[in-house]
């Protein structure tokens, strides 16, 4: 595959599609008038640009969503059951003023998705008990005022054997290497090729039949953002954009099938899968998450 460039230069053609060099569209518009560059994104892609009051909105709800993540990260400990973890997060939700988004999402029965250990994504809380060495993600997404702001983290429980450090360390890089390819002028095709490229390289794999997504206005909204894809391809990235970065990453194949309650996505052969998640935001200069924290995250005891 082709080398991925940093940025589209000012004569080079404009990626999203229309023909024109990049200088002559996308960018002349980006400096021009933003209103022009907001209703071009609507009418082609449907993806809603985020004004400066949006924009500080999502990210009051991104301080509670890490917050809550906070507060999961304190309690999590071999022998509890997942069910706690729901009923911490539906109650600091509520008592911050805002709902938990994924209850009753299309029949979504919870108020957090949590997914241990085989379990990719949408794992519904309940009566399974955590384990020392298990690995679990804890999906929070709030609603705050109306505005939406989504992320995750995967923890271990307890002492984590050598394929849990893996994987975890593996998917964790993933979601910081396609933050680090946001920026005016970048595609979608350079973020989800940035998370392939490493996760192949280490021996895992990407998951692809969940990707992330537009968010702040509504839980999901365009465009989709693939974990996978080759560089320079797709959406040209601009100032506005809101959407969240979020590998699923296994340590096996990547095919997966889906249990019987229609939402619990498992590894078909078994193996451990990990996720870490951030809301971002399209800046002028590049890249601002608004559900920030850091590569070192607290998942490591």
């Amino acid at each position: 595959m082709k080398k991925s460039k940093e940025k589209v230069g000012r004569n080079d053609p404009c990626p999203c599609g229309s023909g024109l060099k990049y200088k002559r569209c996308c960018l002349r518009k980006r400096k021009s008038d933003p209103d022009d560059l907001r209703e071009q994104y609507w009418k082609r892609y449907k993806i809603r640009l985020k004004g400066p009051e949006d924009i500080a909105a999502i990210e009051r709800a991104g301080r509670l969503v890490i917050e809550t993540l906070d507060q999961v990260a304190q309690v999590i400990r071999p022998g509890m059951e997942t069910e706690e973890i729901n009923t911490l997060v539906h109650e600091f939700t509520l008592q911050h003023g805002a709902r938990p988004a994924p209850l009753h999402y299309r029949g979504f029965p919870k108020s957090v998705c949590v997914s241990v250990n085989e379990v990719i994504c949408h794992g519904i809380p309940g009566k399974r008990v955590l384990h020392d060495g298990d690995i679990v993600n804890i999906d929070v997404t709030s609603i705050l005022d109306g505005y939406y702001a989504d992320a995750n983290k995967t923890y271990f429980v307890g002492t984590p054997g050598e394929d849990a450090r893996k994987i975890v360390r593996v998917a964790r890089e993933c979601l910081f290497r396609g933050i680090a390819k946001v920026a005016p002028g970048n595609t979608l095709g350079d973020i989800g090729w940035a998370i392939q490229e490493y996760a192949e390289g280490e021996g895992c794999s990407v998951v692809r039949e969940f990707v992330g997504h537009g968010v702040g206005f509504d839980f999901h909204e365009a465009p989709q953002i693939p974990h996978y894809g080759r560089p320079g391809e797709g959406v040209a990235l601009v100032p506005g954009m809101v959407f969240t970065i979020e590998p699923m990453i296994n340590l096996g194949g990547r095919e997966l099938r889906v249990l019987s309650d229609q939402w619990t996505a498992v590894t078909r052969d078994g193996s451990l899968s990990a996720q870490f998640e951030q809301t971002v935001l399209v800046t002028e200069e590049g890249v601002r998450s608004l559900t920030p924290y850091g590569p070192d995250s607290d998942s490591t005891p």
